[in-house]
């Protein structure tokens, strides 16, 4: 299976890779690839019973070459036994490479990175959560369809630690930060939807 990763939000790019490869794959330079590298890629090991091979190929757009072999065997090589992910950072939608990766039904996700986030309303966010977990619910509805989930979480993380030194001793507080430290580690290591592990925090967020 061939999928295609582009867009500027890495981060929202890297999970998709993992989510899709796991944490074990082979990783391929694209830009220092010759155009026969591609059987080996998409076919070679096919033959021994390698279906379970997970490949990453990285920025081959630059390499002419290679492209134009991509796009003279994409039939051939869409019946890899492999889980082959490409990731290129920008594809122009009105090039042949991408019409072409479309007409063959090749998948292409697109991570572009949220529009800039308002501070105050993320603070108002987890100021309601601390009361009221179904209210900031409601209210962060109405903004993460714009919205980066990880830039909204690193501001809430920023409000608790500004709360914290305001009550350095503060028990609820410690507990807060303590979950939060918890909460990224589970952002950065799951295939979970970033949104509802923000979402998921927010609610427990009253009872913590």
């Amino acid at each position: 299976m061939i999928t295609v990763i582009t867009g500027d939000d890495r981060i929202k790019a890297e999970g998709e890779v993992k989510k899709r490869l796991g944490e074990e794959y082979e990783v391929f330079e694209g830009e220092e690839l010759e155009p026969g590298d591609l059987t080996g890629i998409f076919l070679g090991m096919s033959l021994f019973g390698a279906g379970g091979r997970k490949i990453l190929v990285k920025g081959m757009l630059e390499n002419k070459e290679a492209v134009e072999e991509l796009m003279g065997r994409l039939g051939e090589f869409l019946g890899t036994e492999a889980e082959v992910v490409i990731w290129e950072e920008k594809i122009d939608k009105r090039s042949v490479l991408y019409k072409k990766l479309g007409q063959a039904g090749v998948e292409v996700k697109e991570f572009k990175r949220g529009e800039e986030i308002d501070m105050r309303a993320v603070f108002n966010i987890y100021n309601i959560a601390l009361r009221d977990g179904k209210w900031a619910l409601e209210e962060i509805e109405k903004i993460e369809n714009k919205q980066d989930p990880y830039m909204f979480f690193g501001l809430m993380v920023a409000q608790a630690l500004k709360q914290l030194e305001w009550r350095p001793n503060g028990a609820r507080e410690k507990r807060i930060v303590k979950e939060l430290g918890e909460v990224d580690m589970e952002m950065k290591t799951t295939a979970r939807e970033p949104w509802i592990i923000v979402k998921s925090f927010l609610v427990r967020l009253s009872s913590l």
